[in-house]
């Protein structure tokens, strides 16, 4: 009996693995850099810091919604673009894995890694 569930126990793990998931995670850094630096970056709203700065973003179809704010300056809103992740081929070997990638989001990942803005000075009116 007890070996009959080790061998259930493996096969689960294989069945159910997500090679992007365990191996480059739900997450992604990035680093964000401004000109003029000291920006405030809002992530989907949430303020995280300031420019320049590393940020966490989770992965996912679409990147996340990213403002710099910064007195006397237009506010910057941009999505870091997103593509796809090649570790995620691996999971054709073994499909659930594929489905647990898509739902988490770490069958995509950011690409360029580092994003540089030029902020606009706010125009008199």
């Amino acid at each position: 009996m007890k070996r009959i569930l080790n061998i259930a126990a493996v096969s689960a793990t294989l069945l159910l693995s997500s090679c992007a998931t365990i191996f480059t995670g739900t997450k992604q850094t990035v680093q964000i850099n401004s000109n003029p630096p000291a920006a405030t970056i809002e992530v989907d709203g949430i303020k995280t810091g300031v420019t320049p700065m590393a940020v966490s973003l989770k992965k996912g179809f679409t990147g996340q919604t990213i403002s710099l704010k910064l007195d006397g300056y237009e506010t910057k809103t941009f999505q870091p673009s997103t593509t796809f992740n090649a570790v995620s081929v691996v999971n054709l070997l073994f499909f659930p894995g594929f489905i647990i990638d898509a739902a988490t989001g770490a069958m995509m990942k950011y690409d360029p890694k580092v994003y540089e803005f030029t902020l606009e000075p706010k125009k008199a009116n």
